[in-house]
């Protein structure tokens, strides 16, 4: 077993260490197939997680991510299923029984007003599964693939409500993501990352948070979105400055607990529908930009009064009801004042409608949280998938593999990194701001790349970066070792220092593959 961790880096160790377990345990096929799935973890996309109580608009929230209608939204049995999004070449659905036997899903488009889609999209039909051989199996979870370029990159999960009514269905994914004392070596972990959504915060919130980030096994990777953010300020145009409110609030909540990296705001409706935005919603909102003032705020009062036959309005009521149920009331305003101000075709309006919504924001903390450190992230599992194998089947070879295994996950600094952004504002450091924001930029907080984390411009020279991570090394090598600094202060500034000595080492050897959040 000498070849363990030949190689710089989490992956190709974590490589290194899967083989060598998958030949101690060559005799033994099912160990032998966990391994091997833990093995193509590294290789595979990054898998996260959409989790949230019952109607947080998980669905809605994937659509409009992907940029596709792909995940239905209505309340239908689908919905109380967890659902796999993957890259495939033609669109196919499936729903799998627990022992991997597939049945197709018939999926049906419901049609809407004026020849436009339905607002609901699509539904998958689980009333006429065929299973092969004639054998009636109960669904354990559905397999969608689906030709969209974020998938390519991502797997995505979308889970049922945790506070469904029915408890089974919240099991469900609360036995996908969170530890339980029943995981055993056949439980390997299911997401390298979670977006959890919020319509408020309540207890079940905090719980099923501190279950996924509490966890010494759990999901490094946890994103907080403030879903329905248009419903906070009731509707109104501006609705989404008091959902930052709301957000800001949220963030302060879960970061005194570590439970969040970020919380971020987003209204989920209207940005799907901007982004599969159609020509005739173009045509009807450029219609109801000519309707005076009060008058079309009068008719905004509620989606009811918007879509009622006898209101003089220039745009036909079933069309109405269809722009209420797509883009929300806040969208229509929104939409109809962004067309007033100067958006003259559908494709600038939907442009205006996506930033507005808040998803180009979460787009840029997804990459910079989950995207860049996609690598770490798959690792992790991989390594957490070892753990459990190693130390359910003890007795073999492979025993000797267990320390390294729980080292990584315990010292690597990209791990470490990760733990830190998560707890950055949870204790109360003692420096000014401006070195908070240092402190989160140097530990990878708005990016991985040496500039971004050194705060230089992107064209900086190898001399102007050297002499910044020079300085950063010097600066908070000292801080760590202040005989003031408490034990959480000090860990924070080895782990600045620790990136500040990885970025200098990437410009000392730039030909070696490796990132600061390897070391």
């Amino acid at each position: 077993m000498n070849d363990v961790g030949v190689g710089r880096g989490i992956v190709p160790e974590a490589r290194g260490l899967l083989a060598a377990a998958r030949r101690a345990f060559e005799g033994e096929p099912r160990v032998g197939g966990l391994l091997a799935e833990c093995a193509g973890r590294l290789e595979q996309p990054l898998r996260v997680a959409l989790a949230g109580q019952l109607k947080a608009g998980k669905s809605t929230l994937l659509n409009a991510l992907v940029g596709q209608d792909i995940a239905p939204t209505d309340a239908t049995e689908c919905t109380r299923m967890v659902t796999w999004y993957r890259h495939g070449a033609t669109p196919r659905v499936g729903a799998m029984s627990a022992d991997g036997v597939r049945a197709d899903v018939v999926v049906r488009r419901s049609p809407g007003a004026d020849g436009l889609p339905g607002a609901h999209g699509l539904t998958f039909d689980l009333s006429a599964l065929r299973w092969p051989a004639g054998e009636r199996r109960e669904v354990d979870h559905l397999a969608v693939e689906w030709p969209a370029a974020t998938l390519s990159r991502t797997t995505i999960i979308d889970t049922p409500g945790i506070s469904s009514l029915s408890r089974a269905v919240s099991h469900r994914t609360e036995r996908l993501l969170a530890e339980s004392p029943e995981d055993t070596g056949d439980t390997l972990p299911a997401a390298d990352a979670v977006v959890y959504l919020l319509r408020r915060l309540d207890d079940a919130d905090i719980d099923f948070l501190e279950r996924i980030g509490t966890g010494e096994q759990g999901p490094l990777g946890v994103i907080g979105v403030v879903s329905r953010a248009d419903e906070i300020g009731s509707g109104r145009i501006d609705a989404l400055h008091s959902a930052r409110d709301v957000a800001s609030r949220f963030a302060g909540e879960l970061e005194r607990t570590g439970l969040c990296q970020e919380v971020i705001p987003v209204v989920g409706l209207l940005a799907f529908a901007a982004a599969t935005l159609r020509q005739r919603e173009f045509d009807a909102f450029e219609a109801l930009a000519t309707v005076p003032v009060d008058d079309l705020a009068l008719a905004l009062l509620s989606a009811d009064r918007f879509a009622r036959p006898d209101l003089p309005l220039p745009v036909p009521p079933a069309l109405r009801a269809h722009l209420a149920a797509r883009f929300g009331l806040f969208g229509i305003r929104l939409a109809v004042t962004l067309i007033r101000l100067g958006a003259r075709d559908s494709s600038t309006l939907a442009t205006e409608l996506t930033n507005r919504s808040g998803l180009d924001e979460l787009r840029t903390v997804l990459d910079v949280q989950f995207a860049q450190r996609a690598d770490q992230l798959k690792a992790h599992s991989a390594l957490t998938g070892l753990s459990r194998i190693l130390t359910a089947h003890s007795g073999t070879a492979a025993d000797q593999l267990l320390p390294r295994v729980r080292t990584l996950l315990a010292d690597v600094h990209g791990f470490a990194e990760l733990r830190l952004l998560g707890h950055l504002r949870t204790d109360e450091l003692p420096f000014a701001p401006d070195d908070l924001t240092e402190l989160h930029r140097l530990i990878g907080g708005t990016g991985i790349a040496p500039h971004l984390r050194l705060g230089l411009p992107p064209d900086a020279t190898p001399a102007q970066l050297r002499a910044a991570a020079l300085a950063a090394i010097r600066k908070w090598r000292s801080r760590a070792a202040h005989p003031l600094s408490d034990q959480f202060t000090a860990t924070a500034c080895r782990t600045a220092t620790r990136s500040a000595e990885g970025v200098l080492d990437l410009l000392q050897d730039a030909d070696a593959p490796v990132t600061p959040s390897d070391r």
